[in-house]
C-alpha cells in the first residue's frame, strides 16, 4: 500500500509498541521540568491551549525539558507494550515551534521486563536526525532484531509532543500448550493488521487490543460508502489455529454500526501483506454473512462457524460499512 496523505504504510496498519494500551510506559529521563515524560506515550493526538500555564510555565502536551546550559542532551527511556521488531518512528513535534529539538536519535535494547534501566544493553536503531518544528517525522526502520525498550536522545534539548514507534509483536507462544484456547488475534499473541480498504475514522489497529471500547473514537470506521460492494479489513494471526470462538463488538457504533458482517479464513504462507490483500477476496467464509446490532458484542461458537481446519489470516467483512469496536478469534495454536 502506498502512502495516504503523507502517513507512511507502517504507521497505518502496523501496531504502536509504545501506546499504553499495550502496557507500554516511560521509566526515567533526564529532565521533564516544563512538561512530564508520560505525555509523550499518549493514545490522543497533541492538542494545543493558548492561555494554559501551571507553575512552571507554558503547559505543553507533551514531553519537554528545560533549557540546557550545562553541554549534554536529554534523552527518555520507554519499556515497550510487548516485545516486536520495530518498522518505523514518528518523533512528533506538533506545537513545539520554538521550542522543539533540533534534533534526535533512537536507541534500542532487547533485555528482560524485570531488568533495571541501568542494565540494559543498548544499540543504535536510528542515527542522528534532524528535526523540524510543529510536525510529524516519520522514518522507516530497517533492523531485523527485536526490542522491549528504546531511549529518545534529543540534542540538545527541549519538547516532543508524541513518540510513536510501529512494528510487529513477538510473542512468546512456547507458554501455551497446544490444548489451550487462546486468543490467536491478540496483538500480545502476535495479532497485526495486514491491511483494510479504508480507515477513514478511528485506528484499526486498536480492534485487536484488550477491553472494550472506551468511546466511538476507539475502534475501525470507514467513511459512509456511496459505491456498490462493502468494506473490509484483514488480520493475521499470531500463530496458525482451529478457529472455535469470534467476538464481534460494536461497542459505541449505535447510527453508524454495519448492518452485516461476515468473516473468510485461510491459512497462508510466504505471502507479503500486498499478495495478501490480492487473495482474500477469494477464501472461504468462515463465518457467512450475519446481521448485526448496535453497542452489541456478537459471539460465534463452533458450531456457527465452518469447519476449515487451521487458519492464519481472516478478512472481517462490513456490509455496507461502518464501525467495529473490537474483532477477537480464539483457538487452539498449532505449531
Amino acid at each position: 500500500m502506498n502512502d495516504v496523505l503523507g502517513i507512511p504504510d507502517f504507521a497505518r496498519h502496523l501496531v504502536n509498541l509504545a501506546s499504553p494500551r499495550l502496557g507500554a510506559k516511560t521509566l526515567s529521563c533526564s529532565d521533564d521540568f516544563f512538561a512530564p515524560m508520560e505525555r509523550i506515550l499518549q493514545d490522543g493526538e497533541p492538542v494545543f491551549i493558548a492561555d494554559k500555564f501551571d507553575d512552571h510555565g507554558k503547559w505543553m502536551d507533551g514531553w519537554e525539558s528545560r533549557r540546557r546550559r550545562g553541554g549534554g542532551f536529554d534523552h527518555l527511556v520507554i519499556q515497550l507494550g510487548t516485545r516486536g521488531i520495530i518498522r518505523g518512528v514518528d518523533i512528533d513535534t506538533r506545537y513545539f515551534t520554538g521550542n522543539y529539538p533540533p534534533k534526535a536519535s533512537i536507541e534500542v535494547a532487547d533485555g528482560g521486563y524485570s531488568n533495571q534501566v541501568g542494565e540494559l544493553a543498548w544499540r543504535e536503531l536510528l542515527s542522528e536526525t534532524p528535526l523540524g518544528p510543529d510536525c510529524h517525522h516519520y522514518v522507516s526502520i530497517s533492523d531485523p532484531e527485536p526490542a522491549t525498550h528504546l531511549r529518545l536522545n534529543i540534542f540538545p534539548d527541549g519538547g516532543v509532543a508524541r513518540l510513536r514507534v510501529y512494528g510487529e509483536p513477538l510473542p512468546d507462544w512456547t507458554r501455551l500448550s497446544i490444548e489451550e484456547i487462546a486468543e490467536l488475534s491478540a496483538i500480545e499473541n502476535g495479532g497485526r493488521i495486514a491491511g483494510f480498504n479504508n480507515a477513514h475514522y478511528g485506528n484499526p489497529w486498536v480492534i485487536l487490543t484488550a477491553g472494550r471500547g472506551m468511546n466511538m473514537g476507539d475502534g475501525w470506521e470507514t467513511r459512509r460508502r456511496r459505491e456498490p460492494g462493502n468494506d473490509w479489513i484483514l488480520v493475521r494471526l499470531g500463530i496458525p489455529g482451529v478457529i472455535e470462538h469470534l467476538e464481534i463488538d460494536t461497542a459505541h457504533f449505535k447510527g453508524n454500526y454495519p448492518d452485516q458482517c461476515s468473516v473468510q479464513a485461510a491459512l497462508v504462507s510466504d505471502l507479503n501483506d500486498e499478495d495478501l490483500i490480492k487473495t482474500a477476496s477469494g477464501w472461504p467464509d468462515l463465518l457467512p454473512p450475519t446481521k448485526m446490532e448496535m453497542d452489541h458484542q456478537h459471539f460465534f461458537e463452533s458450531d456457527f462457524l465452518k469447519e476449515l481446519g487451521p487458519v492464519n489470516c481472516l478478512r472481517l467483512n462490513i456490509f455496507p460499512d461502518g464501525g467495529i469496536s473490537r474483532f477477537r478469534a480464539f483457538g487452539k495454536p498449532q505449531r
